[in-house]
């Protein structure tokens, strides 16, 4: 039981943190200073090792199916962190001066096709890999920073797409419905084959 809390509690503390960083990225008028303010979010999750779905689903190929259970509580983590967050900066002024911003964000997502937002999603998916198994695996302090803030100011600058930071921008522009669920679940999908394409490539390169 215990374990199933801190699981829980740190998936949630991942989605707050992202819904920081989402909200940090509203806030500049420069794309590249959004970018790089976005950044907290990863660089707490990683420093502190809490749960994002977007960085767990990339151990898939080395785990027993039961870790698909495992990802989907993350998930289900994130999103209520995410949503905290999106509700309660929606009673700050924040809502008002940040409002329209967020919603140009959540109308091209609803506007775009399903096959561009899961395409979209891929790119993410291996961008957050590279993330972070280099925060993880980096021997070099320098290289293990460096990935987070490229890693993310380069998926952010792309705009690719995180279903994380999706969960906050629809939970903060109130567009929860069926069509935006279901465009979260192929970003999810999305970020699942992204994640899961270069350890699968470094898995079959190391049989050879």
């Amino acid at each position: 039981m215990k374990k199933e809390l801190k699981i829980m509690l740190e998936s949630i503390a991942a989605g707050m943190m992202i819904g920081v960083g989402a909200i940090s990225f509203l806030s500049a008028e420069s794309k590249i200073v959004s970018s790089f303010l976005f950044v907290i979010g990863m660089f707490t999750i990683c420093t502190f090792k809490l749960n994002l779905f977007t960085g767990k689903v990339c151990y898939i190929p080395d785990n027993k199916p039961s870790y698909l259970w495992f990802v989907t509580k993350v998930w289900i983590g994130n999103f209520i962190g995410t949503y905290l967050v999106a509700v309660l900066l929606k009673s700050t002024r924040l809502n008002n001066s940040l409002i329209t911003k967020a919603q140009s964000l959540v109308d091209a997502k609803i506007n775009d096709s399903l096959l561009s937002l899961l395409i979209l999603g891929i790119f993410c998916g291996i961008l957050i890999y590279v993330t972070v198994d280099n925060y993880a695996k980096n021997p070099h302090e320098i290289g293990k920073y460096a990935a987070v803030f490229m890693g993310v100011m380069v998926f952010l600058m792309c705009g690719f797409e995180h279903s994380v930071a999706d969960m906050f921008y629809f939970s903060f522009c109130s567009a929860w419905n069926l069509n935006t669920l279901i465009r979260i679940l192929i970003i999810s999908l999305g970020n699942i084959i992204g994640g899961c394409l270069l350890p699968i490539l470094r898995s079959i390169k190391a049989d050879a």
